[in-house]
C-alpha cells in the first residue's frame, strides 16, 4: 500500500486494535482490520455503498450475535 493512504476507523471502534479501517485510493474503497493491517480488500463504491445500507437495515445483524 502506497504511504499516502489516510486510513479511518469508525468511533464506535473505541482505542483498541480491533476495527476495520476504510480509505479511498484511485476511486477505490479500501478496508482492513487494524490488528492485521497487511491485509487489504478493495472495492467500488456502489459496492460499498451498498454493503453500507444494508448494515443499516440490520441484514447484518445476526453476525454480530
Amino acid at each position: 500500500m502506497s504511504a499516502e493512504v489516510s486510513w479511518q476507523k469508525s468511533s464506535f471502534s473505541g482505542e483498541g486494535p480491533q476495527c476495520v479501517e476504510i480509505a479511498e485510493q484511485n476511486g477505490a474503497i479500501l478496508m482492513r482490520e487494524s490488528d492485521d493491517p497487511n491485509v487489504v480488500t478493495a472495492t467500488s463504491r456502489t459496492k460499498f455503498a451498498a454493503f453500507i445500507a444494508g448494515v443499516k437495515a440490520g441484514e447484518f445483524d445476526h453476525f454480530t450475535d
